[in-house]
C-alpha cells in the first residue's frame, strides 16, 4: 500500500491522475463537461489530459516502472 504523504505515493497519485484525465478526454460528454476550462482550478484536469495524450508512451512506461517498484521493490 502506498502512502500519499511519501514521495512514491505522490508519484503514484500523479500518474493515476494523468491517466484518468487522459481517459476522460476520450469520453465525449465528460470531455465537454470536465475538460472545457483551460484556466483556473479546473484547468488542472485539462492540462493533465493533454500531458497524458501527448506523452502517452512516456506515461505508460512510468506507470509500468512504478507498478514494478510498488509490487516488487517496496
Amino acid at each position: 500500500m502506498t502512502n500519499v504523504y511519501s514521495f512514491d505515493g505522490i508519484l503514484v497519485f500523479g500518474l493515476l491522475f494523468i491517466c484518468t484525465c487522459a481517459y476522460l478526454k476520450k469520453v465525449p460528454r465528460l470531455n465537454h463537461w470536465l475538460l472545457s476550462e483551460k484556466k483556473g482550478i479546473w484547468g488542472i484536469f485539462y492540462k493533465a489530459a493533454v500531458i497524458g495524450t501527448r506523452l502517452h508512451f512516456a506515461v505508460a512506461l512510468c506507470c509500468l516502472a512504478m507498478a514494478f517498484y510498488v509490487l516488487f521493490i517496496k
